[in-house]
């Protein structure tokens, strides 16, 4: 069973969430502790990349090289500022050195050819010329070795192959969209080379997947995966099997779609979930929708999400070693809680809960309830959600599809001019990638018809304190909350109980615009 599912009931305490935007540091909000050996810097860099006017024109080495400088020169400038704050580790992200849409043929010139760090040791900076077509390992190894971190970078890398190789392409040779870690005297340690590619034609996919843990003296060993790596089972899960690996870097090129996968959003849910740090550096291409980075801990997320400032953004914070995970607390709050203890009640069954709660009305358990609104189906992250409207200041309501029921119990302080919904879907994604999923979410719709239900939205007015809970068939959930001005909110609690899984919060900080359980079934896949 995962780390996502072994405790039954999970409690998030002193929590603390800080926020990058345009004119505040990343770290504003949270209080100051003393550094100590337990703990160490991290920064991530959300890099607006200088782009090819033409990626699928041919160029040369020369000029592929001029462009890729110019991105490796803003990455030398961000080595060197979070090296004054402290920073024991810096990741950069995913098509940040040589940019996207390039064909086969055309990405050629920008590939640094790539040796086995695992067969050859090698640094780079001091030995330039061991290899031809290394300049850009060279100069991050030279970075590395001035910072005085360790440095993770994405880049493209070639491998020559021969005819007898029953994989090996037409052209004879591999190209990978890989990841490269140096340490802090500028070696070459290793390498990851991306498993799950996202519509990317101008790379191979291993024909092995690397599962890739590098060991650090400041915090251990950290994963390594790319981008739509996160949604799979391997690497990203595979690694995390491993209990030793308490940390994943993670390079991004995220294009965020609401209301349930802004690069953000995901980021957090999957650091909750497995009880890890995730260092994510996403690129900053507004226009696209391309943005959201940050140090996402259990308990706290520094991050940086942006679609006006058309600069980058450097994120430093002091995270733990160990990171503190989720406390459990079983139903400990249920006897002091009378809102939580209205949840138990209604997961033993209790038919007569309505009696200890004026505010909430619950008629009977959720096997026997029956929703006074009616359901309707509408698109949302083009899949075919079932949902019911949620009505009123308080109330219990749920909807069901393929087996899945989900569950809200809610009250709110006041109703405010929107539409909300409860949605479920259980079943195969087949947009943009093809995966199966069971989701659990209470969205805020574009607008007062049903039909606005599941559009993009960042706006929103609704409070509410509520528990959101279904009877998932998959241990692998990760809990998505998200406010008005692209907020990241932490749960209050969430884990198992009763064979249901739930997630708690009050006390938002805005309107909320998604709270969802987002449920990955692999071996559906």
């Amino acid at each position: 069973m995962s780390r996502a599912g072994r405790q039954l009931a999970l409690l998030l305490c002193s929590c603390c969430v800080a926020v990058a935007v345009p004119g505040r540091l990343a770290e504003e909000g949270c209080p100051a502790e003393p550094h100590q050996a337990s703990r160490y810097v991290a920064a991530v860099y959300e890099h607006r990349s200088f782009l090819s006017p033409d990626p699928l024109a041919l160029t040369s080495r020369e000029q592929a090289l001029e462009l890729m400088h110019r991105n490796l020169d803003v990455y030398e400038q961000q080595v060197t500022t979070a090296a004054r704050k402290g920073a024991q580790i810096i990741v950069f992200p995913e098509d940040g050195i040589h940019g996207f849409n390039f064909t086969r043929t055309s990405i050629y010139p920008f590939l640094d050819f790539m040796p086995s760090p695992r067969s050859v040791r090698w640094n780079p900076c001091l030995e330039p010329h061991r290899f031809n077509d290394t300049e850009v390992l060279q100069r991050l190894s030279c970075m590395a070795m001035k910072g005085e971190m360790f440095l993770v970078a994405n880049l493209g890398t070639k491998q020559p192959c021969h005819s007898s190789d029953p994989g090996c392409p037409s052209d004879g040779r591999y190209q990978f969209n890989t990841n490269v870690v140096f340490s802090s005297n500028g070696t070459l340690v290793d390498r990851y080379r991306k498993h799950n590619l996202y519509f990317e034609a101008a790379f191979d996919t291993p024909l092995e997947v690397d599962h890739t843990v590098f060991d650090t003296p400041f915090a251990g060993k950290f994963g390594v995966f790319t981008c739509f790596d996160i949604l799979f089972f391997d690497p990203a899960v595979r690694l995390l099997q491993d209990s030793e690996v308490k940390h994943v870097v993670y390079p991004t090129a995220w294009m965020n779609q609401l209301p349930l996968l802004a690069a953000i959003q995901i980021q957090s849910g999957f650091a909750i979930a497995f009880g890890i740090n995730l260092l994510a550096a996403n690129i900053h291409h507004p226009s696209l929708g391309m943005t959201g980075s940050g140090i996402h801990t259990p308990l706290k997320s520094f991050w940086h999400h942006s679609m006006d400032s058309p600069e980058g953004r450097l994120i430093t914070a002091e995270v733990a070693r160990n990171p503190p995970g989720l406390v459990s607390a079983g139903n400990a709050t249920g006897k002091t809680d009378p809102f939580h203890r209205k949840f138990l009640q209604l997961l033993a069954g209790d038919p007569y809960s309505e009696k200890d709660a004026q505010d909430v009305h619950c008629d009977a358990a959720p096997k026997s309830t029956t929703n006074a609104s009616p359901t309707f189906n509408s698109e949302m992250m083009y899949d075919n959600f079932t949902l019911v409207p949620v009505w009123g200041r308080d109330g219990h309501v749920h909807v069901c599809a393929h087996g899945l029921c989900c569950h809200l119990l809610y009250r709110r302080p006041s109703v405010s001019p929107e539409l909300y919904a409860l949605g479920v879907f259980d079943g195969l994604h087949t947009v943009h990638g093809t995966y199966y999923v069971q989701v659990c979410a209470l969205v805020k719709c574009g607008g007062l018809g049903f039909d606005t239900c599941g559009q993009e939205i960042t706006e929103a007015m609704g409070m509410f304190e509520f528990h959101l809970w279904g009877n998932f068939s998959t241990s692998y959930i990760f809990p998505m909350l998200l406010t008005s001005g692209m907020m990241l909110e932490t749960p209050d609690q969430l884990g198992w109980e009763s064979d249901q899984y739930f997630l708690k919060k009050r006390g938002l900080s805005s309107g909320l615009v998604t709270a969802a359980l987002y449920g990955r079934l692999y071996e559906r896949d």
